[in-house]
């Protein structure tokens, strides 16, 4: 017989079948039982009837205990109302481990509060909204990997421990190396990007980074995804491109191949149906004009926080590309705008609903003598950024590149309130378990 997942039922309609798996939950109804089979893939309804089952069978059937684990039989039938459009017409039924009655599944289908929650992260992990946003994860993560490999890139890994800072040192996670040696976790992997980027042309990065950052917002976690992409012969509208390029065709992924997913969370389909190009282009003196309007104290000179970035938002439809931050709040490598040195070619991508940046990046300084004397404004090590002097010794040429954080970008695709749900086991300011 042949042995299937939930997810490949339609292809098996009316054929015999074996789904492994776990009980979801359990409806019973005088002579018929509807487990609720789930297997990773998609959960469907079972039907159980006693007069077509071995007695001793369907008392087993019914005494099923939720999270159960079993290996059902059946025949595949197509029913609309059913979850999934499709049920399981019960045969046999093997119970491989039944969860004990004096120590049944902590999470029962009942309102549980977040802490409970996520402190049970490793099974909360099974529910239908946690698989649905997780899945969504997965297809962006795909897409992202999809665009840059169809784009020529080359995906190059670099470092999680590094010897110094990328932008700036409050936000560090200090470890001790070998032989006292003090160094850091990464907060990006942008710096060596730029030297991968001379040898290879374009490239990217795509793994962990972490931000000691002592925030609570619902946009941080301490450790986090980040795809960065690095471009050599590059402009900060070359940067603006790709960036504009990637979430449409992220966003375009996820409403192809997981429209059933952003349904189970409830997810208004229509606003991510309205992201096109062009996306809208503002410089930060609009931006800054545009906010003090709506209320806020913003002064030209400061970083936009969440609620600025939010008020901002709320004026598109789509993501809004702002540019040309002061020089002053950006990191010490940005490159100046030549017109007008008070301002950097940097951009910040943020995206509609008030959810915020997704994508920062910019143009980097390309001049040796402008990078010195901005790594001696800021104070750093000359000597542990001595490699990424080196090139603008050897072959400089104008680049850049960005940064997108991807559970960022899923809280925004899944209309989540929250990043914590956007990873399988979050890090925030105080919860490093399970």
């Amino acid at each position: 017989m042949t042995r299937i997942t939930i997810e490949q039922a339609a292809q098996y309609v009316g054929q015999r079948v074996v789904i492994p798996g776990w009980l979801y939950n359990l409806r019973k109804s005088g002579k018929i039982a509807f487990p609720i089979l789930r297997d990773g893939t998609g959960i469907m309804q079972c039907v159980a009837v006693k007069s077509q089952l071995p007695e001793e069978l369907f008392e087993t059937i019914k005494d099923l205990t939720q999270e159960s684990s079993i290996i059902v039989t059946g025949t595949v039938r197509a029913e609309p109302r059913a979850p999934g459009g499709y049920e399981l017409d019960v045969e046999n039924l093997e119970v491989v481990q039944r969860v004990p009655e004096s120590d049944p599944y902590p999470i029962t289908p009942k309102e549980h509060g977040i802490d409970f929650l996520l402190d049970h992260r490793h099974l909360w992990l099974r529910s239908r909204r946690q698989h649905a946003i997780l899945r969504v994860r997965h297809e962006v993560v795909r897409a992202i990997r999809d665009y840059f490999d169809s784009h020529g890139f080359t995906l190059l890994d670099t470092p999680i421990f590094t010897p110094a800072a990328c932008e700036g040192t409050t936000t560090l996670f200090e470890v001790n190396y070998f032989d006292d040696e003090k160094v850091y976790l990464t907060q990006s992997g942008q710096l060596y990007n730029e030297a991968t980027a001379m040898a290879f042309g374009k490239v990217y990065t795509f793994g962990p980074t972490f931000r000691a950052e002592r925030s609570k917002t619902r946009r941080h976690l301490t450790e986090f995804w980040m795809v960065e992409p690095e471009m050599a012969y590059a402009t900060l509208e070359d940067v603006k491109q790709v960036a504009e390029e990637l979430i449409l065709h992220v966003v375009g992924r996820v409403l192809a191949n997981r429209r059933r997913e952003l349904e189970t969370l409830g997810r208004n389909l229509e606003k991510l149906e309205a992201i096109q190009a062009p996306f809208p282009r503002i410089s930060y003196d609009q931006a800054v004009e545009i906010l003090k309007k709506k209320g806020s104290e913003i002064q030209w000179g400061g970083d936009f926080g969440g609620a600025d970035e939010t008020l901002l938002s709320e004026e598109f439809d789509r993501p809004v590309m702002v540019d040309r931050y002061p020089t002053a709040v950006k990191a010490f490598y940005m490159q100046p705008d030549p017109e007008r040195p008070e301002v950097a070619l940097g951009v910040d991508v943020l995206a509609p609903e008030g959810y915020g940046e997704i994508i920062g990046g910019g143009q980097r300084i390309h001049d040796l003598d402008l990078l010195l004397q901005r790594i001696r404004e800021h104070n750093l090590p000359e000597e542990a950024f001595s490699w990424y002097i080196d090139l603008r010794k050897y072959g400089s040429v104008p680049h850049g590149g960005f940064g997108m954080g991807v559970e960022r970008c899923v809280a925004w695709l899944c209309g989540l309130d929250h990043v914590r749900e956007t990873i399988p086991f979050p890090r925030m300011l105080y919860r490093t378990r399970p």
